[in-house]
């Protein structure tokens, strides 16, 4: 009988890209930092605020897949805060604790969502992975990061 292997998460990885938006539903603009504000969000964006949605993450693998569907998108275009390489969000639970940077800190909140209509990104680009893939936190502990940050799993949950 084979033994199950159970996926786990690698510890670390990066911040390929770092995206704000001033109003919900629409494709975000890249910045080099941000602040992460605890309890609130990344300060400055639309999706910022006392709710468990704070922040948003997306690996770089979910954005490719939909460049390989021939769609044109970059980091930031699928309406994520914090693009991710080299950790798989899949594979971490709610209530996953990660650290970006230096101080900052989130905690998983849930995984996916229900969609809202067809916000203006589908409406753009006809697909949408956010609801599917996307990842969602609350902002523990406030910090500052920057694009090239170490994201690292603190817990996955346990």
């Amino acid at each position: 009988m084979k033994k199950r292997v159970e996926k786990v998460a690698t510890t670390k990885g990066r911040i390929r890209a770092i995206s704000v938006s001033k109003e919900r539903g629409t494709q975000k603009v890249n910045v080099p930092r941000a602040e992460l504000q605890a309890g609130f969000g990344i300060v400055g964006d639309a999706h910022a605020g006392d709710w468990d949605r704070q922040v948003s993450l997306l690996d770089l693998e979910s954005v490719e897949k939909m460049n390989a569907k021939g769609l044109k998108v970059s980091p930031g275009n699928l309406a994520e805060n914090i693009t991710t390489e080299g950790i798989d969000l899949g594979v971490l639970k709610v209530g996953s604790k990660l650290r970006l940077g230096i101080d900052a800190e989130v905690e998983i909140t849930q995984f996916g969502k229900r969609c809202h209509g067809r916000c203006k990104i589908y409406e753009q680009i006809g697909d949408c992975v956010m609801p599917r893939e996307g990842v969602f936190a609350r902002v523990t502990r406030g910090g500052s990061i920057n694009t090239g940050d170490v994201i690292e799993v603190i817990t996955n949950g346990d």
